[in-house]
């Protein structure tokens, strides 16, 4: 067991035989959203509390450390050296990719000796296997000079890492049965490189869902584990009825699968991308790709802030309550300040732009505008009982279901109008809200035939669903979409930019429906989601019919 670092890595042989074992790939960035990057922290504005300029460092030690800027992160503490060290090696050997750290609201105020406390929320996203979430909290402390920094102490990394104490993975490979697509062609890593994270993980009815594995907290002398962190998996065991070695039949069309696997090669350009594509009549996936190939699926488990393609659920939201009308003038000038300065991408403007153009180009001062026509809580609502966004789906792979804050202050509001704030996505969830504005229906999205459906949800009113699928198609025709104009078919989509950091370009997201499929994509970096996200998608869609079978 080595002794140095602060996580490694063991294997313990299974107690099933192997028949395929899934090797551990380099985990990609998840992208971190757009609330730190943004300035628009979970902390009340104007209530007596805690210091705000110590709320802020917390908030960008917390925006440093999830982005991998470790530099950053550790010059905000007391001992930047030691700090940069430990958090370089806490993720080691443990298969983490880029984390998604929630600062909350400290309950306390300053103390006498000018310290203060934050508490956040950890989530680590462990390669093949889940997330491990976990909460700590930073403490702060005023320096000789009035600034604020994080008094490092490794437990604020996690509560139980100390000088003896530190954590180890521990994977256990489990059986993979045969997998085919929905016509029963089979699927294969080699031959859909992007499956490679999914196939071993699709609930195939004997008991599991794939790899295996746990965090455990060890004595760094003696490599004796002290305790069970997190467990992820579950143990193998037959169903009544299912052997173990039969074929499982996916939702999954080879086709598809093919076509949009080409698409990211072709057109992602080397960045982290990745796009779902599912049936609209019942939610089935045909297709998820990732950019890399390999690690993790951040088709279906990423947390993005989804941007402007989330306008599709806040127009929703405004049509239902006749808060406005596609045809009403809703101005769109440059810039509108709600506590920071927003502004549209190119700082465009479009004066006595109609509600319909604001949607169409995509305008985030028009829609930060209306804020006052929802309640603060209203957005989320929509999005759960309409669009199933927050709810637990059951998709026969472990998968992200969204979430959708009520906001916390006037400018974290104005923020979730356009898909930032805290607000989470990802290509799964957003080609499913396209799927639900189109035919005006949710349908929890599968991978496999035959899951638990735990959602509720209501229909879209039939005269919403007209609105926002002619919005829509008005976005390829006229809008920012029209990368997609000379495609068959009656094509409707929203494009969407989602800021990330100041330090990095914003993440470029296209959202479409033509037929019975929606698709959307995320490319991480990609500036803008025409330019970036709307070539993937036209690809995919211009090498496969017009509908599926």
């Amino acid at each position: 067991m080595p002794q140095s670092g602060y996580a490694t890595t063991r294997r313990r042989k299974p107690r099933t035989t192997v028949l395929a074992v899934t090797s551990v790939a380099v985990v990609s960035a998840v992208a971190v959203g757009g609330t730190y990057a943004a300035g628009l922290g979970p902390f009340a504005r104007g209530a007596a509390g805690p210091d705000r300029a110590a709320l802020a460092q917390a908030r960008a030690f917390l925006a440093d450390w999830a982005a991998g800027r470790l530099p950053n992160a550790a010059g905000r503490t007391t001992r930047p050296a030691t700090a940069q060290d430990v958090l370089r090696n806490f993720t080691a050997g443990l298969d983490i990719g880029k984390p998604t750290l929630t600062a909350a609201v400290p309950m306390d105020v300053e103390d006498e000796d000018d310290t203060i406390s934050v508490p956040f929320t950890a989530k680590m996203p462990i390669t093949d296997l889940g997330t491990w979430t976990y909460t700590s909290k930073l403490p702060l402390r005023k320096q000789d000079d009035g600034n604020w920094k994080v008094d490092w102490t490794l437990s604020l990394v996690h509560p139980r890492l100390s000088g003896a104490k530190k954590f180890h993975l521990e994977r256990e490979d489990a059986d993979v049965p045969e997998v085919t697509d929905r016509k029963g062609v089979a699927l294969s890593g080699d031959t859909f490189p992007s499956l490679s994270p999914v196939l071993a993980r699709i609930d195939h009815g004997t008991g599991g869902t794939g790899p295996r594995g746990a965090i455990q907290l060890v004595d760094r002398a003696t490599g004796k584990v002290e305790r069970t962190e997190a467990t992820f998996g579950m143990k193998t065991g037959r169903r009544s009825g299912q052997p173990s070695d039969r074929p499982v039949r996916t939702t999954l069309d080879a086709t598809w699968q093919a076509a949009a696997e080409k698409a990211l090669a072709s057109a992602a350009h080397g960045k982290n991308a990745s796009l779902v594509a599912l049936r609209i009549d019942n939610g089935e996936i045909l297709a998820m790709a990732n950019s890399p190939s390999s690690g993790f699926n951040r088709a279906v488990s990423g947390t993005y802030a989804p941007g402007s393609t989330w306008k599709i659920v806040t127009s929703g939201a405004l049509l239902l309550k006749g808060a406005v009308a596609p045809a009403d003038v809703v101005d769109c000038p440059k810039y509108l300040t709600v506590g920071k300065e927003f502004h549209n991408v190119e700082t465009s403007e479009h004066r006595n732009a109609t509600f319909l153009k604001d949607f169409t180009e995509s305008c985030n001062t028009a829609f930060i505008s209306l804020r006052g026509k929802l309640g603060d809580r209203e957005l989320g609502d929509v999005a759960g009982k309409y669009f199933g966004v927050g709810q637990e789906w059951h998709v026969g792979i472990p998968s992200y279901d969204g979430s959708v804050p009520a906001p916390q202050d006037e400018t974290e509001k104005a923020a979730s109008m356009i898909g930032q704030g805290r607000i989470q996505a990802n290509p799964l969830i957003m080609a499913s809200v396209t799927a639900t504005a189109a035919s005006g229906t949710f349908h929890q999205p599968s991978i496999t035939r035959g899951n638990r459906n735990t959602t509720t949800t209501t229909p879209l009113p039939q005269k919403v669903v007209t609105q926002l699928r002619a919005m829509m198609r008005a976005t390829v025709t006229d809008g920012t979409a029209r990368v997609l104009s000379d495609l068959p078919g009656d094509v409707g989509a929203k494009t969407g930019t989602a800021e990330v950091s100041e330090e990095e370009p914003n993440n470029g997201w296209l959202a479409a429906h033509r037929g019975n499929v929606a698709v959307a994509c995320v490319v991480e970096q990609g500036v803008t989601g025409g330019g970036s996200a709307g070539p993937v998608v036209r690809n995919l869609l211009a090498a496969v019919p017009t509908d599926p079978s």
